[in-house]
């Protein structure tokens, strides 16, 4: 089976990495020259569209980053213009769900099969091959490319059947995990005003009820100062939140923590922009005057 993926940033180069680690033959596509030049390196085969990469592959990872995007590889004179008919789109990145369910309608009649199936674990799930996928075709479909999704994950859930199910899961569990980010975030201001190490906070923390890989991982990545290049780009986390409250609103359901976490992060990347999840909580040091380093919490 021939694959492609379209998009090969932080979580897009770790699915190629994986499927190419795991044999498969693998072309892709990215705007980015840097991108690709590492893509190449890794023994991927270039591609200058959409299209091309669809008439090589059997089965093609989309991983961009809205609708939009999602919508002109897939459609028109994209992937679906060139796939052989019984090929797989497997819609990975986190899209609204009508958007998925619209790109569905719009393949109906085309033979291609559509796989909407966001994914959590972050850069390292991704580079590590360990993502966990929110996985909606038929069971057959889903029998049939398991092979492609196995290489790139560790925990494949089968939560429905229609394109959209994946999404809105997806946009249930970013409203889980923004809530635990801003949590973590307002946590370790805290600890920083109130004078306590850094590693006093993530000893006890990550041995409590409270520990989880979202809590810790953020904490690490605070109390050594580490703001941008992890992988985790403010963007994205984001952009999710956004279509979990535009979920909420659709179906008339407050959601009051995922709220406060969405203007959060909405601080946080109005003031730093360039920054990953954790710079969040350098804007509410720039309030209080205080950092949360490992050895120590320090007066700014």
């Amino acid at each position: 089976m021939k694959t492609g993926i379209i998009g090969m940033g932080d979580m897009g180069s770790g699915i190629a990495k994986n499927l190419l680690a795991n044999g498969f033959d693998v072309t892709g596509l990215d705007l980015k020259p840097e991108r690709m030049a590492a893509f190449a390196n890794m023994g991927g085969k270039e591609a200058k569209t959409a299209a091309e990469v669809g008439a090589v592959s059997d089965a093609v990872f989309v991983m961009v980053m809205t609708g939009d995007e999602a919508k002109s590889v897939i459609l028109g004179d994209g992937l679906v213009s060139t796939m052989k008919p019984r090929g797989a789109v497997i819609l990975s990145a986190t899209i609204k769900p009508h958007d998925a369910r619209e790109i569905g309608a719009a393949l109906e009649g085309s033979g291609l099969h559509l796989i909407d199936t966001p994914v959590s674990g972050g850069f390292p799930g991704a580079q590590g091959g360990t993502l966990t996928m929110m996985a909606a075709a038929p069971d057959d479909v889903l029998d049939q490319f398991a092979p492609v999704m196995e290489a790139v994950s560790a925990n494949i859930h089968r939560v429905g059947t229609k394109p959209g199910d994946g999404q809105t899961v997806k946009a249930c569990l970013q409203s889980l995990i923004g809530a635990q980010f801003s949590a973590t975030f307002e946590a370790a201001a805290l600890a920083a005003k109130a004078g306590v190490p850094g590693q006093v906070i993530l000893d006890v923390f990550s041995t409590s009820s409270a520990g989880c890989g979202v809590v810790n991982n953020a904490l690490e990545k605070i109390i050594d100062r580490q703001f941008s290049g992890t992988g985790s780009h403010i963007n994205t986390m984001h952009k999710d939140l956004t279509i979990s409250m535009g979920l909420g609103e659709d179906l008339g359901v407050p959601l009051h923590t995922a709220g406060a976490a969405m203007q959060i992060f909405h601080a946080g990347r109005t003031k730093y922009p360039d920054g990953d999840n954790w710079i969040c909580t350098r804007v509410m040091e720039d309030i209080i005057g205080a950092e949360l380093h490992r050895d120590s919490a320090r007066k700014t």
